[in-house]
């Protein structure tokens, strides 16, 4: 689809120091849209250690690549050249004549540099995923950490009703946008082989994967786990993720049906383990919004999750998965049921692919991105004037 943003001409920093997981996949869908948006620029800065950076570099724009870390004592050795590297990401953004820089996601040094940059007149809008910590999560920084980043930036933009609800609450004068959380499928992904769906008459296969924490409420699906297999006794469940699903869950890899892998996965493994199941189970106790359910919506892979944050905003109900009545074990496991029969996972696996279609529109999302940078831009003029002659 050609370009039909105004000409008039756009300068955009995206900005993502972080080394995995879904920051980097939003970072490079966003480059990739901007680049074919008419009278744009755009350039990135990066982290050294990003594991998509092959795929980021490759799109040809300009990138500044930067040694962050990859381990706790490069976390730490790497404040020696913290301020180094905030000369070099204003430098940047001056280079680049930008109009805005937009932090894609937040990273351990964000709240240490974002202020530099308000204090050198650029204008700094981030990506705000979460507006509280999750619960389990540290939070002795949080409120330190996300007042210096919103105290620092024109705007916010929040990729759920909740989060922005949440943020506006905090701070009533700060402008709050809303995108929504796309799925960015990238075709070298997409060329991995791919596990083939589940045969007509096999048993149902519920997937769980990502960082395992507490607030992602694996314990609530060990329980509701036995549930569900007392009226659907073929059911299977796949838990895959970096953590200790046993300190989080004890007993979950003994129940019958249930298999546990704790590691990491890679970018390339991802679309092939959610298309190989029946549905993505996110059995939260508390959610701003998941990426989980955008990618196995764009994969025709239907969703059950609990009635919690932005994730009852993903789900559509009956359409394209189901929405647990509470976050309790016998809610959860009512709702997966649902999913069981044969017919109802057809239907709600076409519900899905539907919903997932206007979910890889990246031309869309670039667009909506460039209308707040339209705006912002002009009324966080004079602020970040003045913050410049301060």
């Amino acid at each position: 689809m050609p370009p039909t943003h105004p000409t008039s001409e756009r300068r955009i920093l995206l900005w993502y120091w972080g080394r995995r997981g879904a920051g980097g996949q939003l970072t490079l869908a966003l480059a990739e849209a901007l680049s074919h948006q008419r009278g744009v620029k755009v350039a990135l800065a990066i982290s050294a250690q990003a594991e998509l950076r092959a795929e980021i570099e490759a799109l040809g724009l300009p990138v500044e690549v930067l040694p962050t870390y990859a381990s706790a004592v490069g976390f730490v050795l790497g404040f020696l050249r913290l301020p180094w590297l905030a000369w070099r990401l204003r430098r940047q953004a001056r280079v680049h004549r930008a109009d805005a820089v937009v932090s894609v996601m937040t990273h351990l040094w964000t709240p240490l540099v974002a202020p530099l940059l308000n204090r050198s007149g650029l204008r700094y809008l981030p990506f705000i995923h979460d507006a509280l910590p999750h619960p389990g999560d540290p939070g002795w920084l949080w409120d330190w950490r996300l007042n210096i980043e919103l105290d620092a930036a024109i705007g916010a933009i929040a990729l759920s009703d909740s989060v922005a609800a949440a943020l506006h609450q905090r701070r009533p004068d700060l402008q709050v946008h809303r995108l929504t959380l796309g799925a960015h499928l990238p075709p070298a992904l997409l060329a991995q082989p791919m596990a083939p769906r589940p045969p007509a008459g096999e048993a149902p296969l519920f997937l769980l994967f990502g960082r395992l924490r507490a607030y992602k409420g694996l314990d609530l699906l060990r329980d509701a786990w036995p549930l569900l297999r007392a009226r659907y006794p073929r059911a299977r469940l796949l838990v895959v993720g970096e953590g200790d699903p046993e300190a989080l869950a004890p007993g979950l890899a003994t129940l019958p049906g249930v298999r546990v892998e704790a590691r990491w996965l890679a970018e390339a493994e991802i679309p092939g383990l959610i298309a190989a199941a029946d549905a993505v189970v996110l059995p939260y106790r508390e959610a701003s919004q998941s990426g989980v359910v955008a990618l196995a919506h764009a994969l025709g892979v239907p969703a059950v999750v609990t009635p919690l944050g932005g994730l009852a905003e993903q789900v559509h109900d009956g359409v394209d998965g189901a929405v647990a009545g509470a976050a309790t074990p016998a809610a959860l496991a009512q709702a997966m049921a649902r999913l069981c029969p044969e017919a109802a996972r057809a239907r709600l696996a076409a519900g899905a692919a539907a919903s997932g279609l206007a979910l890889q529109d990246w031309g869309a999302q670039a667009r909506a991105l460039l209308d707040i940078l339209a705006g912002v831009t002009e009324t966080g003029a004079v602020q970040a004037g003045d913050a410049a002659h301060g």
